[in-house]
């Protein structure tokens, strides 16, 4: 397939164009900000937005909130938990099973209804209870792509609600800041259907209000003046959010006004951004950019561990680091090399052409006999960096060390999120040897979500169907430990075999960049996926 960027670059100016010629004086307004995302389209609106996590960026956590909120107030280390709706909760001291959790009184939806117990029980239906009047079919696929444990709820009493795992589960406090909550009177509302909901809007308990929604074009956020924290209160307005997956064109609307802030700058232009007066931010964080192998799936090359591990060793991170203006670190696991959890691997990838010819001629590849591979890429998306100039630097880097063909199957990318929630010989995986897709990497739900055999897709995230024994064992002690130090070591045996078994290639580790105008105040650049918006101004 054929990617046209001068013909996207057209339509995404036109779009934005049409959305702010209409009011010039109001998106002028000091307490104003424009974003431009790198979404192909707007994330959907009904309380559990597609777009991966830069929907849950922009159209989930600001508008509906989990349980489970993640600490997004510093920059100076990896965001944690704390506190949402639930002012505290604990696991069962004679079921380790089930967690209970007490909720925070006095919230209410932006609609004026009450959130309490019921409401919970009214949501969980909606992702769990596929025979409940509010099921939601695409959004209970997304949740249940990223909870598979879930196994039972119930309402205790009004601000009490208890979760029930199917196995005990020392990590699903993490797991439960992945769903959210929106009004069941919305549902009511929307004629009971989910797409007349989104167009409402629809009420979350959140310190934003979803005020308008044009597909395709924007959304936009008004603040929520009566937002049950304080302290949390926006200092903004409104928030205008602009879905534009092709780097020039958001580099060009940066550049004339038309937004204060966008998503990943294109790595060239950041010195003259930053000579121009722009702010360019970049911080670490918990991502991790790889292409993830059909493990599992038995007539594919990447089955054999030594096809993977050979191809972690036939492409030059340095170089791509390089291209990417040093907004990005080498990856050579799920953790960061310096991260006591990464543990003691046998191989430590780096550009070695020797040592991976020689894994392939074991494996049957060899100049005459070329391996050849199929990957499924985007042009665009959440947390995806610049998809096209990076694939095709791998490309060229294991074809000159390795003598690897590579081919790529081009889609847009929600199709490719869908190869994430289905096993690897489903035709959503477009007949690929491997897909890439950049994910999340914070903490052990995210790798068990991944990479636990027991989480195969559709069940649950662990797409490529990769299994490892030792890894399994090692996790399934670790989902009952409680000794913190027993945890680490339990994590970085986990690790050890993530980084020799190689499930996935590792490329590189995003460090978050976006670039703001000098009006943009008060932004804190959280080692995390999502960001605070209630934080920032525009002076």
């Amino acid at each position: 397939m054929v990617f046209s960027p001068v013909r996207l670059l057209g339509a995404t100016v036109l779009a934005v164009s049409g959305v702010l010629a209409g009011a010039p004086a109001e998106a002028q307004q000091p307490r104003t900000l424009r974003i431009a995302m790198t979404a192909a389209d707007v994330p959907t609106t009904s309380g559990m937005p597609n777009n991966g996590y830069e929907g849950m960026r922009f159209l989930g956590y600001p508008i509906f909130e989990p349980l489970v909120q993640w600490d997004l107030s510093r920059a100076d280390h990896p965001a944690d938990i704390r506190p949402g709706l639930a002012e505290r909760w604990e696991q069962d001291a004679g079921n380790p099973n089930v967690w209970r959790f007490h909720l925070r009184r006095g919230v209410t939806f932006h609609d004026g209804t009450p959130f309490n117990a019921d409401a919970v029980i009214w949501n969980l239906d909606r992702f769990f209870r596929t025979d409940s009047p509010q099921f939601d079919q695409t959004g209970s696929a997304i949740a249940r792509g990223r909870i598979p444990v879930l196994g039972a709820y119930r309402k205790t009493d009004d601000f009490t609600v208890e979760m029930e795992t199917t196995r005990p589960v020392s990590y699903w406090p993490y797991l439960a800041t992945l769903i959210l909550f929106t009004s069941p009177a919305s549902f009511e509302q929307g004629g009971r259907d989910w797409s007349r909901v989104a167009a409402l809007p629809p009420a979350g308990t959140g310190p934003f209000r979803l005020t308008r929604f044009v597909p395709r074009q924007s959304a936009e956020l008004g603040r929520n003046a009566t937002y049950w924290d304080e302290a949390r209160r926006p200092r903004l307005d409104r928030v205008v959010l602009l879905p534009m997956p092709e780097a020039n064109t958001r580099l060009a609307a940066l550049r004339s006004g038309q937004v204060d802030w966008i998503e990943v700058p294109p790595p060239d232009a950041i010195p003259s951004l930053r000579q121009a007066g722009f702010q360019v931010v970049t911080n670490s964080y918990p991502h991790v950019w790889p292409w993830v192998f059909a493990a599992g799936r038995a007539n594919s090359p990447v089955a054999d561990v030594r096809v993977r591990q050979a191809l972690n060793y036939c492409f030059d991170r340095g170089g791509m680091v390089a291209l990417l203006n040093g907004t990005a670190e080498p990856s050579t696991g799920f953790f960061k090399p310096d991260d006591p959890r990464f543990g003691s691997p046998q191989n430590r990838y780096t550009l070695d052409a020797t040592r991976g010819r020689a894994l392939l001629a074991e494996a049957g590849y060899t100049a005459q006999r070329p391996l050849r591979l199929k990957i499924a890429i985007s042009p665009s998306g959440s947390g995806q960096m610049l998809p096209l100039p990076m694939n095709e630097f791998l490309q060229q880097s294991m074809r000159e060390n390795c003598g690897v063909e590579i081919g790529f199957e081009v889609v847009e990318w929600n199709t490719l999120l869908g190869s994430q929630r289905v096993a690897p010989d489903q035709p959503q995986w477009l007949g690929a040897d491997a897909t890439n897709i950049s994910l999340v990497s914070s903490d052990p739900s995210q790798m068990a979500r991944w990479f636990l055999s027991s989480n195969f897709a559709p069940r649950g995230s662990n797409s490529g169907h990769w299994r490892d024994q030792r890894f399994d064992e090692a996790f399934a002690e670790l989902e009952t430990a409680t000794d913190p130090a027993r945890i680490q070591a339990l994590l970085r045996a986990a690790h050890e075999r993530l980084v020799d078994d190689a499930p996935w290639l590792w490329i590189v580790h995003d460090l978050n960049p976006r670039a703001m105008s000098r009006r943009v105040r008060g932004f804190v650049s959280a080692q995390s996926w999502f960001q605070d918006l209630t934080t920032v101004e525009v002076q």
